[in-house]
């Protein structure tokens, strides 16, 4: 191949749009160690340089080390992509419109004066979570690999943060799977004549049990229990054999049988990879980060997959927008639903609504089917929308560490997809064990608050300040540039430098200076859980320090070099594009 000037940067995008092949790529970053290669200067700070052993290199001069290089080379081992555009779209929408849609955003909305939430629910969006959504859509997309190795190309220093992600997928895999446990043993239930928590005539019961809807002349008292409420409490996960957290009793088989089931369908649906598969303003902002996904590796892996010049400014938009609107569908719904048992008890909405989270899922919507008219199809429909709605976020989160850990060490683990990722489920399934007990709701709800919300928040902030202050919104805007045409304009620019990370900032002191006191069912949590859940959500934010010690120690030089060394790229990015790579020299 001969070398020749690039005088423009339409004539660059020439080589992209026009040259390039399936089976190359564009390699943009720094080179790697021992390479050697003569250039042609190029006016707009490319350079053109033949591949050694292929090209006339006799007329060539070195090239400066600012300036971008065209590297033509055969590509070995192409990076797979998603079968088609649609295919990534479903997946990240699947992974952002999760069972958090269907009973957080009610709950919050409603705790937090109804229409009025949405104002800074909106802002916050705007704001704060599209632009990280979309801020993480790039960098998976441009240097196509995961949430550990990303980091070489982009400031070593914080690879800490890729393991932060992967023990926080932990921490998420062992108690979400848990909640879609409880849907599939409601679904099995299902398929009956008369949907078990109807009436009050089983084994399970108490005396307190009212049926107060399909019987007459039936009065609501402060003791009363519904029908649905005791076959969830008492029936599915049999709680009252628990005392608490400090005596969660012993494991349910049935759920046991159930997590092995979900855990079965995680395995074959993942294993050959992508192309099979004030308060008011906290909540909102704490809503919006925790639905959309950023800070999570998942963006990152399933973008990583996407082809070079993908719109991804566009899947942003459009992925973001259909998150919302089903989130306000559900609040919609929910608020229809428990006005109505709220007027049927004689008694406030707060107290049909008193137990946040799951109990909405399998209390009151459960029993709000229940009285429909075909409440069997019904409840079947429901009750499987959930465990799809779950199915698709955990697989995204466990495809995002697998990606990560394959990326990092693809000499191990790279011709051993199938096994890694039995291991990891596996792992994922002795984790979730502590849920399984009798006591194991109580777990569930101290990892969702304090395990896994503080700490993802905590890396989103710091993988922000790493993007845009130590990569450069400069050099980060180039990227995204390059990949779609266009520079992104001054609001994401704003955003992205300040206005997210002081909102990230915001989120996580009013956190720390007023942690929520938790409560479910009657039961109040002792002060020691509230310590065991920031050490739990310690535990993996904790890598990013670690990390950074441990760079500085490991890498040779003065301070000031080891520094200097460890905020530089190392790796270069490589970029499809026919038969070339794109490398900075």
């Amino acid at each position: 191949m001969e070398t020749s000037p690039l005088n423009s940067q339409k004539e660059l995008s020439v080589y992209k749009d026009e040259d390039c092949q399936e089976n190359g790529v564009l390699r943009k970053g720094v080179s790697e160690p021992g390479e050697k290669a003569e250039s042609s200067q190029i006016s707009n700070g490319y350079s053109a340089v033949a591949n050694p052993g292929t090209a006339d290199t006799e007329h060539s001069t070195p090239a400066a080390t600012t300036t971008t290089a065209l590297v033509a080379e055969a590509h070995q081992g192409e990076r797979e992509t998603w079968g088609k555009k649609v295919d990534f779209l479903l997946s990240v929408i699947g992974y952002a419109v999760d069972l958090g849609n269907v009973w957080r955003f009610p709950y919050i909305c409603y705790q937090n004066g109804g229409g009025a939430f949405l104002l800074p629910y909106t802002i916050m969006a705007i704001f704060g979570g599209i632009p990280l959504f979309y801020m993480e859509l790039v960098l998976g997309q441009y240097h196509r690999t995961g949430c550990i190795s990303i980091w070489r190309k982009i400031c070593p220093i914080f690879k800490g943060i890729g393991y932060a992600i992967c023990i926080i997928a932990f921490y998420i895999a062992s108690y979400y799977n848990t909640i879609m446990a409880w849907a599939l043993y409601y679904l099995i239930s299902s398929f009956t004549g008369r949907l078990p928590w109807t009436s009050c005539e089983n084994s399970w019961n108490t005396g307190n049990c009212t049926n107060y809807l399909s019987e007459d002349n039936v009065t609501w008292t402060l003791h009363s229990t519904s029908p649905a409420e005791e076959f969830y409490k008492r029936h599915v996960l049999q709680i009252h054999r628990s005392e608490g957290l400090h005596d969660l009793g012993g494991i349910s088989w049935q759920l046991a049988l159930c997590i092995m089931l979900i855990f079965t369908i995680i395995y074959f649906s993942i294993w050959k990879g992508v192309k099979t598969s004030g308060k008011v303003w906290v909540d909102a902002a704490a809503q919006i980060f925790f639905s959309l996904g950023p800070g999570f590796g998942v963006l990152m892996a399933f973008a990583s997959y996407n082809k070079f010049s993908n719109n991804c400014y566009q899947d942003a938009l459009v992925t973001s927008t259909v998150n919302c609107m089903t989130s306000f569908m559900s609040g919609f719904v929910i608020f229809t639903v428990l006005g109505y048992m709220a007027e049927m008890r004689n008694e406030d909405v707060s107290e049909v609504a008193k137990d946040a989270g799951p109990s909405l899922l399998f209390i009151t919507y459960a029993e709000a089917i229940a009285n429909m008219p075909a409440s069997t199809f019904f409840s079947i429909i429901f009750f499987l929308m959930l465990i799809t709605l779950g199915l698709d976020s955990t697989f995204a989160g466990l495809e995002g560490v697998i990606t990560a850990v394959l990326d990092e060490f693809p000499h191990i683990w790279s011709k051993r997809r199938e096994w890694f990722v039995l291991g990891v489920v596996t792992t994922c399934f002795f984790g979730s064990l502590s849920t399984l007990t009798f006591g194991g709701a109580y777990v569930v709800k101290l990892l969702e608050e304090y395990a896994t919300g503080p700490a993802v928040l905590t890396v989103v902030l710091i993988e922000a300040i790493a993007v845009y202050w130590f990569y450069g919104i400069n050099q980060f805007c180039s990227d995204v540039k390059e990949m779609l045409g266009f520079s992104p304009g001054w609001f994401w620019r704003i955003c992205w430098v300040a206005i997210s990370p002081l909102f990230l900032l915001f989120i996580i002191c009013s956190f720390l200076m007023s942690p929520p006191q938790l409560r479910l069912f009657q039961y109040t949590y002792p002060h020691w859980s509230i310590i065991l859940g920031y050490c739990i959500g310690t535990s993996s934010f904790i890598c990013i320090p670690t990390y950074i010690v441990y760079r500085l120690i490991t890498t040779p030089g003065t301070l000031k070099e080891r520094i200097i060394k460890s905020i530089t790229p190392e790796t270069s990015t490589e970029i499809p594009c026919g038969d070339m790579r794109l490398n900075a020299v």
